[in-house]
C-alpha cells in the first residue's frame, strides 16, 4: 500500500530551519505559549530571545527561561541546526543511518555523531499500551553467532520480547530472559484482558489462560506457521525488519544500547500510517522527551 505520508524534502528543511535561532524559536514555541505568566514577577509576559544565548527573558523583570533545559539539546555545544539535521536524516530512512554517515554528512566528529544518534533514539521511546484485539507475542535473540550448539538463550545473545497488535502498534523490549518471571509482568501491565493472544509454543506462554487471556498457539516445532487466523507473522516480520536493518546499517549492536535501537525501529513502525512527515514526529519527541 502506498504511504500517505506527506513529503518533507531537504529543501523544505533548509527553508524552515536556516539557522540556530530559528531552531530555538521552534523549541520555545513548542514548549511555551506566546505569552506566559512569569515565575518570578507573576506578570503575563512576552518573553524575548536573548541574542547569542539559548534563553528568553521576561519583558518586565528579566527572568530567564531556557527552552532546551531538560531536553536532549541541553548544554550541548553542537549547533541546533546540526541536531535538527541529524533528526531529519534519521527520519528519512526506513532502516536507520550510521553514526559514520552522520559524521560525513555534518562534519562533526564520530563521537559527537554517535552521541546525537543515541540521544535521539532514547527520545523515541513511547508507550502504546494497552494492547487489545488480536495481539501477537514473540521472543527473539540479538547478537553475534554462537559456534556449536544453537538454541534459545544461546550464550552471547540478548533476549528481547515483542508485542504487536495486528494492524496497530508494536512494542519491543530487551529482557533479562524469556522465563515467566520476566515476560508475564510485561503482558499483565500492557495487554488488555479482552485481547486475543497468539504465540508460538514456548512454555512461558502456557500461563496466559490462567491470567484470563484467550490464547491460541501456532506449533512452529511442527513446521506449521499459519492455521487460519492463528499465526505470529506480524511480530516475526517486525523482528526480520529490525535484524536486516541492524545487519545492513549498524552491522552489530551491543546489548547495552540495543533497547534504543529497538525504540527507533518501533517508532518508525508505529508511525508508518501517519500523514505527518516522520521528521516532525522525531522532532516532537526530541523536544518533549525528558533527558536524564
Amino acid at each position: 500500500m502506498k504511504s500517505q505520508m506527506t513529503k518533507f524534502t531537504l529543501k523544505d528543511f533548509q527553508k524552515m530551519f536556516p539557522d540556530d535561532d530559528t531552531c530555538l524559536d521552534y523549541i520555545r514555541h513548542k514548549k511555551f505559549p506566546e505569552r506566559i505568566d512569569c515565575p518570578a514577577c507573576g506578570k503575563n509576559s512576552l518573553f524575548h530571545h536573548d541574542r547569542g544565548r539559548k534563553s528568553y527573558s521576561c519583558d518586565h523583570c528579566g527572568f530567564q527561561i531556557s527552552p532546551t533545559a531538560g531536553t536532549i539539546y541541553h548544554k550541548s555545544s553542537t549547533p541546533l541546526t546540526v541536531w535538527f539535521y541529524v533528526a531529519y536524516l534519521m527520519a528519512q530512512t526506513r532502516g536507520g543511518i550510521s553514526a559514520k554517515q552522520i559524521e560525513r554528512e555534518t562534519g562533526v566528529t564520530y563521537k559527537t555523531a554517535w552521541r546525537m544518534c543515541k540521544e535521539i533514539r532514547h527520545a523515541l521511546n513511547e508507550d502504546y499500551s494497552p494492547f487489545d484485539g488480536d495481539v501477537e507475542m514473540d521472543e527473539s535473540y540479538f547478537g553475534g553467532r554462537k559456534h556449536g550448539k544453537r538454541g534459545r538463550g544461546a550464550a552471547g545473545k540478548t533476549p528481547v520480547f515483542g508485542i504487536a497488535q495486528r494492524g496497530g502498534m508494536v512494542e519491543a523490549r530487551v529482557v533479562p530472559n524469556v522465563r515467566r518471571i520476566s515476560i508475564l509482568p510485561i503482558v499483565d501491565a500492557n495487554v488488555a484482558r479482552t485481547a486475543h493472544i497468539y504465540t508460538d509454543e514456548m512454555h512461558t506462554y502456557k500461563a496466559l489462560p490462567s491470567m484470563g487471556y484467550t490464547h491460541d498457539t501456532i506449533p512452529h516445532a511442527e513446521k506449521i506457521y499459519v492455521m487460519g487466523n492463528v499465526h505470529t507473522n506480524t511480530i516475526e516480520g517486525f523482528w526480520s525488519n529490525v535484524k536486516n536493518g541492524i545487519r545492513g546499517v549498524y552491522h552489530a549492536v551491543s546489548s547495552k544500547y540495543l533497547q534504543s535501537y529497538l525504540n527507533e525501529y518501533s517508532f518508525r513502525y508505529n508511525h508508518r500510517k501517519d500523514v505527518t512527515p516522520m521528521f516532525w514526529s522525531f522532532l516532537h519527541r526530541s523536544v518533549f522527551y525528558r533527558a536524564s
